[in-house]
């Protein structure tokens, strides 16, 4: 009879195998998850209310957040409605502003440890958008050939 874990049982796996299956576990553990939504429930509070810095778009979205099982690191993926220029100045804004931002997650989010944020820019929305206009244009184009 097969595992739940499938091939590998934790019981059977050695050394860097059960430091990275470990890992996996806590990193998508409910506990994670549930750090990873209230940082990013805080942070999209910080940025929209709590920074005064100009170069940071009122357009800026907190897409995702993942929070390390340690603690330690936090990756914060986030969209900015606007140009390419838009992207970048939000993106400089947010990284001079981490100290501060830091200091007010640690007073919203009660952690062991607050984590080291890291800013990426996520493409994702504006490619949908940019999808959505292309297929829109090519339903135009079949309707205005099925008319003729």
């Amino acid at each position: 009879m097969g595992s739940v874990f499938g091939r590998h049982s934790p019981g059977k796996l050695f050394g860097a195998q059960a430091v990275g299956w470990e890992q996996e576990m806590r990193k998508n553990s409910l506990k994670n998850t549930r750090i990873n939504g209230e940082v990013q429930r805080a942070l999209a509070e910080i940025i929209r209310g709590g920074i005064k810095d100009p170069r940071i778009s009122p357009l800026t979205s907190v897409v995702s957040v993942e929070v390390s099982p340690d603690l330690k690191t936090c990756k914060a993926w986030m969209s900015v409605l606007g140009d390419e220029e838009a992207q970048k100045s939000t993106l400089e804004g947010l990284k001079s502003a981490t100290g501060y931002i830091k200091n007010q997650l640690a007073k919203e989010v009660n952690l062991r440890n607050t984590p080291e944020i890291t800013f990426i820019m996520d493409q994702s929305i504006a490619y949908g958008v940019n999808m959505t206009r292309l297929i829109d244009e090519v339903n135009r184009g079949t309707e205005n050939e099925n008319q003729r």
